[in-house]
């Protein structure tokens, strides 16, 4: 065994947006005496959905599977107004766990259309956040997914065309295609803030200066994951040999010959114990050399949703209204 020295990225691992995510969900399942269901995966992990799924957690793909007048979650990557729409028409009582940047990039598409723009969205043509945000304004908004499509892109009025992304992208991913759309259309329109999730971003940043130590990298993260699988993207784009594995099973041991020093990082979606799981894993193989580096220090948080914020709240005050003053001295 060749491997002498493992490697941590910071920041790895969850974001605000997913921690939001599950609390969400976590708490939902301690709150209401109901089922509590989940349309698609809350995030996308695998392991998460299996722990939130064993806590009691009911995950569907479509409302058509959630009964009339139900509780039901919206996933952190958002819906479209046409799901909104079926869940008001089924009475569904809804927490909406969207990811707050993700709610940013559905309000400027809102906005482009309105002023009449063409809109640009750069991201992957099937995911459920692309899918969400093309439903605020489906016959204003064109996905591409390469600088190559846009040879074949007409829109009304040249003049009048703006650009948006998908929040799991690389900078890597975008600049190009966006380069590309600056020459094609010269008088393109931005949102004041880039939507690159600042968590998508600060990984890879952490990923590239880990790359420059390292010989292989292991990123923890489900195949499904956009920002997770942008990161092996992002490795091999530096020459560094890099793997996407779910947990510590999938390591592949051929993988370490001649390899003297690991990284290791996560995506937003992946928990910690996944990373320790791997950690564990090289300490037993007798690895003693352990190091972490931190790129930047992470210090975002998103409140709950206010619907759920309120109905805990409320509880709170309940409960405690039932408690005498003797028993809250005691």
């Amino acid at each position: 065994m060749t491997v002498e020295k493992l490697i941590l990225a910071t920041p790895r691992g969850f974001c605000a947006g997913v921690d939001r995510a599950i609390d969400v969900v976590k708490i939902a399942l301690d709150l209401y005496d109901e089922p509590v269901y989940v349309r698609k995966e809350i995030v996308h992990n695998r392991h998460v959905v299996e722990e939130l799924r064993k806590k009691g957690a009911i995950f569907v793909d479509d409302l058509d599977e959630v009964p009339d007048g139900a509780l039901v979650i919206y996933s952190a990557h958002g819906v479209s107004p046409e799901v909104r729409a079926q869940a008001a028409a089924k009475r569904l009582k809804v927490i909406d766990a969207t990811c707050p940047l993700v709610t940013k990039v559905h309000n400027e598409a809102i906005k482009f259309a309105r002023e009449g723009h063409s809109i640009i969205l750069v991201g992957h043509k099937g995911h459920d956040e692309v899918i969400g945000t093309t439903g605020e304004a489906p016959d204003a908004i064109t996905v591409i997914g390469s600088a190559e499509q846009l040879e074949e892109l007409r829109v009304p009025d040249p003049t009048k065309v703006a650009v948006i992304t998908q929040t799991t992208l690389s900078l890597d991913d975008t600049t190009g295609i966006i380069e590309a759309l600056r020459r094609k259309f010269p008088a393109l329109a931005f949102p004041p803030k880039e939507d690159i999730c600042y968590a998508t971003q600060n990984r890879q940043t952490a990923l590239k200066e880990l790359a420059s130590r390292v010989d292989l990298i292991l990123a923890l993260g489900s195949q499904n994951s956009s920002n997770s699988k942008r990161l092996i993207e992002v490795a091999k784009g530096v020459g560094v040999r890099a793997h996407l594995i779910d947990d510590v099973s999938e390591i592949n041991p051929a993988w370490l010959e001649g390899t003297r020093v690991i990284g290791v990082t996560a995506g937003a979606s992946a928990p910690e114990h996944l990373v320790q799981g791997v950690v564990s894993y090289f300490k037993e193989l007798g690895v003693t050399d352990i190091e972490e580096i931190e790129s930047i220090k992470e210090e975002v948080n998103f409140g709950l949703p206010q619907e759920l914020a309120r109905e805990r709240t409320s509880l709170e005050i309940g409960l405690s209204s039932h408690i005498s003053p003797v028993a809250s001295a005691a």
